[in-house]
């Protein structure tokens, strides 16, 4: 069943049961991944000093947990039989700061590692977030948001519960575990063997469970990041959804998705809740067989009272850390299917990177270069083969041709959101790959067909690229962009609120404020991706006049459909077939009776 409303798509098995088959054999690896654990113990490293303090605490419970029944045995085998009233006061009191200690210690074990989860939360996620920003375009493409969405969110969420609180309750559990052992022992060596007649009973469940475990936690991950990843598609596309009247079967495919999560959940929650009661069955026959075996050794003067009454205080907590292990055991099943999710997507490395010693790009003047350029997104589909294009400082040209020619793709190559397979983009002669990304398209502008606005106000978003901008900086570039009467009409004039992706405003006041970001930030290179092509004439009029004086004395690049924008270029590249065809300005290009003059007389028809 595929549940992609476009391109991309989540396959799964058909039905409930071979969807959890499919995405176990999807997700099955180690029960415990050290390499996951040890890339993710570095981001608990800053916070020793607070792990040390809480390993105490949990001692400190652990050691008080052991200690109250042996107070209790005390008073009753030697306080009350003994009739002695002072040792029965001084255990009742010991007993009393006992549990009391007992809550103090377990209370800042819990706050402590609470504290560090948190921390260690917000920096993983901050770290996955920078990695983000530095991966290149070509990642963003292929990849799915809500899922990526869900590894930062959620599988992050579900390793800081497993580290933070899983770690220091695996130690004080064992600690517990063996610590009961050895008292009952102490205690009653056959009565202690009579309890332990049920372990290899717990031993067999809690191997079954936990290999079931291992398997239905890492569905869960899969399937909470398709539907998120679901969820994320929908609302990006809400307007094409309504438009075409699809809204049912998205909320069809939404409401697939979320019965795959429904379905791994509550198979896992299944597995969980069929071996609790296993554990305390378990724990109610070894209860009987203490009072049992117990009940005949006080009759027969062997045991006393209070080694019986401790005893069932003992198994009690006995069975309790084995539950406790075996659950944590799921959760980092489920830390382990999210930790390697997260880990591969902080390993992947960008498409484009700095060399380690690549120097700043000086200021440029803007002259552009491809030299014999060869590039393809995939290997089975070239989109440029030997482009040759010479681009003088100040001279504006236009990229024209059909749809998929690889028109923005030379653009990309310009601003290096892509790198070449073959042949060199240069600007002032500096090959691009050679200097900082960053540094680069500091002095790059671009405006596209369909300008990204950001919550926040006007003001905020013109000064997008150059936050430190004054306000008379902000509305000399509104008004270089022809923005600034429109804005100053609005109530809250440049602090008005745009709202998510600039739906509050109209496609050409976006556009608008788009250039007046690029004219603020003073760009050398401005390259306009069909900046034209989605308004109506007189808007289009108004954002040609702005892109004119923001051309002004740059480097510009023209990409257009619509050619008649592009007459006023100096020179026109025709590209087509994955290379360039034709070259001239739009008058000696009409002239030639080429590729161009057909374009155009057929747009003159239209």
């Amino acid at each position: 069943m595929s549940t992609g409303l476009g391109g991309a798509s989540f396959s799964v098995n058909q039905g409930p049961r071979g969807t959890l088959r499919g995405l176990a054999a999807q997700g099955e690896g180690a029960a415990i991944n050290p390499r996951v654990l040890r890339r993710l113990f570095v981001y608990m490293r800053p916070y020793t000093g607070r792990m040390v303090v809480a390993f105490f605490a949990m001692l400190a419970t652990t050691g008080l947990s052991l200690l109250a029944p042996l107070l209790i045995r005390s008073a009753i085998d030697d306080a009350i039989a003994g009739g002695d009233l002072p040792l029965l006061t001084r255990l009742a009191v010991a007993l009393a700061a006992t549990f009391l200690a007992l809550l103090g210690a377990h209370s800042l074990q819990r706050y402590l590692m609470s504290w560090v989860g948190q921390r260690m939360l917000a920096t993983l996620r901050a770290e996955l977030f920078r990695h983000l920003q530095q991966l290149s375009l070509g990642y963003h493409y292929n990849h799915i948001a809500g899922v990526t969405m869900s590894r930062v969110i959620n599988d992050v969420a579900v390793i800081n519960e497993a580290l933070s609180q899983g770690l220091i309750a695996l130690i004080g559990d064992s600690l517990v575990l063996v610590g009961i052992i050895t008292a009952m022992i102490a205690l009653n060596a056959p009565l202690a063997l009579t309890t332990f007649a049920v372990l290899p009973l717990m031993l067999v469940a809690t191997l079954i469970f936990s290999r079931s475990a291992r398997k239905a936690f890492r569905v869960t991950r899969a399937t909470m990041a398709h539907m998120v990843g679901r969820l994320a598609e929908s609302i990006a596309g809400m307007r094409v959804i309504q438009a075409f009247s699809q809204v049912q079967r998205a909320a069809q495919q939404f409401a697939a998705a979320v019965g795959e999560y429904r379905d791994a959940q509550l198979y896992a929650m299944s597995l969980s809740m069929s071996f609790t009661p296993v554990v305390e069955l378990l724990g109610m026959v070894a209860t009987a067989a203490v009072l049992f075996f117990g009940g005949i050794g006080v009759a027969g003067g062997t045991v006393t009272l209070g080694v019986v009454v401790a005893f069932l205080a003992y198994v009690s907590r006995f069975f309790q850390p084995i539950q406790e292990l075996s659950q944590l055991y799921a959760t980092l099943q489920s830390a382990m299917a999210g930790g390697e999710k997260v880990i591969e997507l902080l390993d992947t490395e960008p498409d484009v990177r700095d060399p380690s010693d690549a120097p700043e790009m000086p200021p440029i003047d803007g002259r552009i270069e491809l030299r014999g350029v060869f590039f393809r997104y995939r290997d089975d589909t070239p989109v440029l083969e030997g482009v040759d294009i010479a681009i003088q400082s100040g001279e504006t040209v236009a990229l024209v041709g059909p749809t998929g020619a690889g028109k923005t793709t030379i653009s990309n190559l310009v601003a290096r959101f892509y790198d070449v397979l073959s042949g060199a983009v240069l600007v002032d002669g500096i090959d691009v790959r050679t200097v900082q990304q960053r540094s680069l398209r500091a002095q790059i502008a671009m405006v596209s067909q369909d300008p990204f606005l950001f919550p926040g106000t006007i003001a905020d978003n013109i000064r997008f690229g150059r936050p430190e901008a004054t306000e008379t900086e902000v509305k000399a570039a509104a008004e270089a962009a022809d923005l600034h009467r429109f804005v100053e009409r609005l109530p809250q004039r440049y602090d008005t609120p745009v709202l998510e992706f600039g739906t509050n405003v109209s496609v050409g006041q976006r556009q608008l404020i788009s250039i007046a970001r690029a004219v603020l930030a003073d760009p050398r290179i401005i390259i306009l991706d069909e900046a034209t092509s989605s308004v109506d004439i007189l808007t289009e009029m108004a954002i040609r006049a702005s892109l004119q004086r923001l051309q002004a004395s740059r480097t510009a690049i023209i990409i257009a459909h619509r050619l008649s924008t592009v007459r006023s270029a100096d020179r026109v590249f025709v590209i087509d077939e994955h290379r360039v065809v034709e070259t001239g300005s739009h008058d000696e290009l009409i002239a030639a009776g080429g590729r161009y003059a057909s374009l155009y007389r057929r747009q003159s028809l239209a």
